[in-house]
Order: structure tokens, then sequence, then C-alpha cells
């Protein structure tokens, strides 16, 4: 193994696989979880530089995150660290240049943003904001909590099936409402209290692969963190998967750290934040992401 140091401390190998690194880079076909295998490493590696040398706070915070939590432990604490650091970094200079780059932005509201459906035992939840690649929105999530709340609290829901309308499953985060919470512990609060990673977490708890996702297009950010929460995810042909946090000073702040880690390990899981690179469904079936392609 060689250890390569990248901004704040960030350490990946090359090489032999290590629990040491953030992640092991290498150009051969290898099944260890701890280890990426990119077309090239001397490219990968500027990209890595390049990409935490701009974001060095994020990138630190998260792979600190993704150290901080066991993948075997329950869902709650590894939630609201999450949220605790993701919040720290909505306070800290690299959102805040972000926000300055982006400019004013106006939130775009969309009627009914999820649709639900009951039909006989199986409760069927589409987003439904396919003008905007069902961008996750704030009334996205009440809409969404209200939703899978129904399945929650009656026990002859025996399926849950969520989907998307439109060319994508979920793009991730709106960025058109990014900074407009009134400040760093009130978002905190609002994502803690009011979590549908939770309540996946609970209801695959239940159902086990009878709570599962059908994803397709755009399956980003908190998009791809909400589907890696159920118990089964299938996906499209054309689906495309990725973390794009890292280059608004941010990490994945729906749940990913622990839904996506369980799924793949907390190395390939910030090989995906670090670069920002995206990977197809084949790759996603190989690393375990998602569970078949249809």
């Amino acid at each position: 193994m060689t250890p390569i140091e990248l901004a704040s401390g960030v350490v990946v190998a090359v090489g032999s696989p290590s629990d040491q690194a953030a992640f092991t880079l290498t150009e051969d076909d290898c099944g260890d979880r701890r280890a990426v295998t990119v077309a090239s490493v001397s490219d990968t590696l500027d990209l890595l530089r390049e990409r935490c040398a701009r974001w060095p706070h994020a990138a630190a915070v998260c792979i600190d995150v993704l150290r901080a939590h066991n993948a075997d432990a329950p869902a709650f604490g590894g939630v609201i660290t999450e949220s605790l650091a993701y919040s720290t970094l909505q306070a800290g200079p690299e959102f805040t240049r972000w926000l300055g780059e982006r400019g004013p932005a106006t939130p775009v509201q969309i009627p009914n943003p999820v649709q639900a459906e009951r039909v006989g035992d199986a409760l069927y939840v589409r987003f439904n904001r396919p003008q905007r690649h069902n961008a996750f929105s704030t009334d996205a999530r009440a809409v969404l909590l209200e939703a899978l709340e129904v399945a929650r609290l009656d026990p002859s829901v025996t399926d849950v099936v969520l989907s998307g309308n439109g060319p994508s499953f979920c793009s991730g985060g709106d960025l058109a409402e990014f900074g407009t919470f009134a400040d760093p512990v009130s978002a905190h609060v609002a994502r803690t209290r009011h979590s549908p990673a939770l309540v996946l977490d609970e209801l695959t708890a239940r159902l086990g692969r009878h709570c599962r996702a059908e994803v397709h297009g755009q399956v980003l950010g908190s998009g791809l963190e909400m589907a890696a929460f159920c118990g089964w995810v299938a996906a499209s042909p054309d689906a495309v998967f990725g973390l794009p946090e890292l280059s608004l000073g941010l990490l994945p702040g729906a749940g990913g750290t622990v839904s996506i880690t369980r799924r793949i390990g907390r190395w390939r899981t910030a090989y995906l934040v670090l670069s920002g690179r995206t990977i197809d469904p084949s790759t996603a079936l190989q690393w375990g992401l998602v569970d078949e392609i249809r």
C-alpha cells in the first residue's frame, strides 16, 4: 500500500486495500469494498487533489463522519452525527462561497410534489416534480413523510414502492432552496425531526425487500441516499448514481453516510463523495448499491 495525503489530512491509498485510508485506488479488478477500480490511478489522484484542495473542510468532515459511524449500528446515531456535521458545513466558508457563486435563486413551487396511491396492501409513492428531475424540496419532504407515515402506522400495508415520475427518480436536493434555512441549528432540527431516512429505515426493518425503490435516470444526492435505505433497489439501465454534495461545500445530508455505507462500505461511499464521479447500473450492482437491473 502506498498512502497519499490529500488536503486536510485525507489519505487515500494505491495498491493493496487498507482500512487506514479513506479508500484505495487500483487499476485492477478488485472485489474488496475498500478498493475502487479506476481507468487511471494518476488521473483520479489529480482529480481528488484538485477537489480536496478546493473543498478541504467538506472533504475532511465527510471522512470523519464516515469513520465515526458503525454500519451495523442503528441508523439514528449516524443520521444525527451526519446532520450535525452538515449544519457545521452550512455555516462554513465553502458553502458560503458556493452560495455566492450560485447567486440569488427563487424556489419553485410545484403542486403535488409527491403522489401516493394505496392499491390493496401496497402503497405506491412517487416523486412528482418531473420538470426538475424530481429535485427534492421542502414541500416534497413534507408530503413524502405524510405518505410514509401511513405505512409506518398501518400494519396492513405490506408493500411500499418508492419511484419517480418523469425522466429521473430524484436528482438530489433542489439547489434553489439551498441557503434558505433560518440558521444551521434550525436546519439540523428540521432534518432530524422530520427525516424520511429514519422512516424508510423503520419500514425496511419491518418489510425487508417489500420496501423497495424503483430508480431510473438521475439517482443523485438525497435521491440515492433515500433509495439506499430501502430493502430492495431495482435500477433501470439508464440510471446514473452519484453524490455531488462536495461541490457545494457539503456532505450527504439525507442519511447517505448511513444508508449507502451499509450497502457499499464507507470506502466506496467516500470515493463517490470526494471524486464527484457517477457510476452506472452495472457498477452499482457489482458494489451492492442496487439489487437488480431491469
